[in-house]
Formats: C-alpha cells, structure tokens, sequence
C-alpha cells in the first residue's frame, strides 16, 4: 500500500494550475498544459480587456483556441487512481475542505467578505471585485498577526506569573513574621504571668498586714473602751448611791466625790489610728508601679512585635557639603555656607542629602526622625536603593530608587511618581520610619501622637540606605532609635 506521503506527491502533480485542485475532467490544450474543464472553460468566459485578442494559456501564455480542448482520458485515470490510492491511505477525509454549495474544494480566501472560496465560489459575480488570493497567502499576514498576539499575551502571561511568585514569597515572609510574633507573644506573657503572680503575692501579702493591724488596734479599742466604761460605771454607781442617801449622808465629803465626777473627762478613743488610715488610703498607690510595668510590657510588646530598633549614624562621605553633620553623626544641620568635602563618588554633589551607614538587605528596621524647621525649610526623610543617583539631579520618587516623604512648613507631601500631600491631623516633628525589607514596605508614623501618614509598597532588590535631606538655613534633624 503506498504510504501517505507518496499518495500526496502524486496528487500534486496532478493539480489544476488554476484552482490548484486535483483535475477535474482533464483537458489538453494547444500548448500541451492541462486544466480542469469547468476551470478552463471558466476561464474562457471571463471578459477581457479586449475582446478581439486571442486567449493565451494561463500558465504559459501561449495563445489557444476556445474549441481546442482535448479530453485526456489516460491523464483521468490516472487522477482516478490517485483519488482511490488517496481513500485508501486516508480513510475520512475532511468535509469541510469541500464547499458545500458547489462541491469543490476550497483553495481560496476573500479578504473583502472574509470568506473561503472554492474556484467556482471565486468567479461569482460576487467576488470578481474583491480581493481573492489562495489560502496560505491570505494566511500569511494573519499567522504574523497571531504571533505578535502570541508574543504579547505570553509576556504578560509572564509578567502575571512573575508578580504570582514575588506575592507568594511575600506571603511566605508574612507567614514567617506571623510566626514569630506568635512565640514572642509566649514568651512575653509568660514572664508577665510570672510578674502578675509575683506582684499579687506582694500586695495579698500587704493586705493581710493591714487586716492584722486593724484587728489588732480593734483589739486595743475594744479593751479602752471596756476601761473606759468600767470607770465610768463606778462613777455612777457612787454618785447613785450618794443620791440615795439621808442630807446628812449625802453631804459627807460632797465636794470631794462632785469634784471627782466633774473633773472625769471622757477620752474618746478611735478605732483606727490616724496613721493606719493613711495606710489604707494609700494602698491603691501600691499599684503605681504594676501600672507602669504593665504600660512597659505593652509597650515592649507591640515594638518587639512590630521592628528591630536601628542604631542609624550619618556617613560624611555621602553627605551634601551644605549639611553640617555633628560629631557624633546623628544630627545635621543646614548651612548656605559650603564644607570643604573632597569630592568622591558617593557624596551627593546637587541634592542637599545624606545617607545613613551600612544600609539594609533584609529585616525589619524602625527609626526615629525629629525634625526642626526654621525660616520656611524642609525636611526629606526616607529610604534609597544603593544605585541611587549621586550626581546631578535627584529625581525623589520610587521609579528612581527612593521612597521619601517631605516635611515642610504646614504640610507633608508623600514622593510618589506624582508628589501628594497628605491630609494629617498635625504636622508631626517627629517621625519614625520603619522598614520591612522582605515585605517591601516603608512606613511612616507620628511619633508623638502614633498617627499613620504614609505607607510605601515596593519589591526591594538591593541594599537600601535610610535618606535625610534639608533646605533652609537653620533647619535640622537628628535620627535615634
């Protein structure tokens, strides 16, 4: 049985040079080529230019006569066998190759109505004026269409994919941090647990003191009270019995038992000594100081889950020559009067900056920012990637590598692409930055009044370096932890 490739071989050599379909019919003409007959005759009804000049060979362009056509029958049996080797090497073969009005195949495309033609759907009268070409050529235009789709879609397909795998490593710091959080909470509770119990045994035990003390001055109470009753009894019984007597008898040393009576003052004791009372209105201050541990582990607590303290010192060899940097490198200060800085490629030569030492390449850093402004400066403070430009203009905003925010004299502006101010409930003097390496986020918080102002999303690559920058003669800022 002969294979596939060779039955396709053969029918091609056998195809109609006009509806490039196996010959239907064959005929010869004059100059020997043969066609389909329906196409030639086809082909020798359309109107040309000329009706007075001969018809040339479509392939040759030699001229024939229209009643040359001589059948080819050896050239058909062949074709007839090709068709039958054909079904026999590929059993159901595709319908829709065929036009289903007119039976033919389809070799053509037109580009005008978006249709495929077979040769007799291309001479329609609907067609003769549109743009036909064959299949693959019509094709052509629309597979490089296809591709450059192809390209497009699978870039952002990449891109997607890319932002999948960046999210999900961020997920996986995010379930990390959870995770630790959750041991620190353990273990800060536990010592405070630890504390609580240490603390109410101190003041059960204070408390039971002063009950032994209150029942014992009650003791103390009881007993001169008794005392005090006895004498006063004996007083009473005398001067009853003294009533009770004869003028006689009751004169007998009267002046000596009234002056007794009269000079006998009552003392009027008191249950609780004043300073016992004292006591007792003072305990609650025995609490003072559960109250401030509590407020410190609270406050331990939320920074020890939130970020590692930063020890930021100022680099001089970054430092704009306008900015005075004090000795220990945690303040700086604006001057128009220029240092002599020798020049070197990480000093900023335009922008009036200065980094910090050392820099960051994973972690989470807090720091503290106040800022002092006189005579209408401001204050830039922030993070920069390592790259960032040195030289020339400083472009503040994350497309170039920073993430800043800038203080100013009744407003802060957020240094985004576009800059925004920012709607705040006080202008803050001071500012503590933190940043989350892993994550990528840059936050800045009112230090004194806790409020939010900004919060900054970026997908960190390299080291980044916390930023400050001045304007205004007198402004300063120093940095702490």
């Amino acid at each position: 049985m002969a294979s596939a490739a060779s039955v396709t071989s053969l029918a091609d050599e056998v195809n109609c040079p006009i509806c490039q379909g196996t010959l239907r019919e064959p005929v010869t003409i004059d100059c020997g080529h043969n066609f389909c007959r329906g196409c030639l005759t086809r082909y020798c009804e359309i109107p040309g230019p000329d009706p007075e000049e001969a018809l040339t060979c479509p392939l040759c362009k030699e001229p024939f006569r229209p009643g040359s056509f001589r059948p080819n029958w050896q050239l058909a049996s062949v074709v007839e066998n090709i068709e039958r080797l054909k079904l026999v090497s590929t059993p159901g073969s595709d319908e829709e190759d065929i036009c289903q009005e007119h039976g033919e195949k389809i070799h053509f495309f037109c580009e005008d109505d978006e249709t495929q033609l077979c040769v007799v759907c291309r001479e329609a009268w609907g067609h003769r004026a549109h743009t036909v070409r064959f299949l693959e050529d019509a094709a052509g235009p629309y597979r490089e269409q296809i591709q450059k789709c192809l390209e497009c879609l699978r870039k952002e397909r990449e891109e997607i994919q890319r932002i999948q795998s960046r999210e999900n490593e961020r997920m996986q710091v995010l379930l990390g941090q959870v995770a630790t959080k959750r041991q620190k909470v353990i273990f800060e509770f536990a010592h405070l647990s630890q504390f609580l119990e240490e603390q109410q045994s101190v003041l059960l035990a204070q408390l039971e003191k002063l009950d032994a003390d209150i029942l014992k001055q009650q003791d103390d109470f009881d007993v001169l009270v008794s005392e005090e009753i006895s004498r006063f009894s004996s007083l009473i019984s005398e001067l009853e019995e003294k009533n009770g007597r004869p003028a006689r008898g009751l004169l007998t040393d009267i002046r000596s038992t009234l002056i007794r009576c009269e000079t006998r003052k009552c003392r009027k004791p008191e249950a609780v000594s004043p300073e016992l009372g004292q006591r007792i209105r003072d305990f609650p201050q025995q609490a003072i100081p559960l109250q401030r541990k509590m407020k410190m582990f609270l406050e331990k607590l939320c920074f020890e889950l939130d970020y590692e303290p930063a020890d930021i010192c100022l680099d001089p060899q970054t430092s704009h020559p306008k900015l005075l940097l004090s000795e220990d490198q945690r303040r700086a200060q604006f001057s128009y009067k220029w240092q002599n800085s020798p020049d070197n490629p990480q000093r900023f030569d335009r922008a009036t900056c200065v980094l910090a030492h050392g820099g960051f390449t994973e972690g989470r850093h807090t720091w503290l920012v106040k800022v002092d402004l006189a005579h209408g400066g401001s204050c830039t403070v922030g993070v920069v990637s390592e790259d960032v430009a040195r030289k020339g203009e400083l472009r503040l905003r994350p497309e170039e590598g920073v993430w800043a925010l800038r203080l100013a004299w009744g407003f802060v502006s957020a240094l985004g692409s576009f800059p925004t101010r920012l709607a705040l409930g006080e202008q803050p003097r001071q500012v503590r930055v933190s940043l989350d390496y892993e994550v990528g986020w840059v936050t800045f918080v009112n230090a004194v009044s806790q409020e939010p102002i900004y919060t900054f999303t970026a997908s960190f690559t390299q080291k980044v370096f916390p930023f400050f920058g001045l304007w205004g003669r007198g402004s300063s800022f120093s940095v702490s932890s």
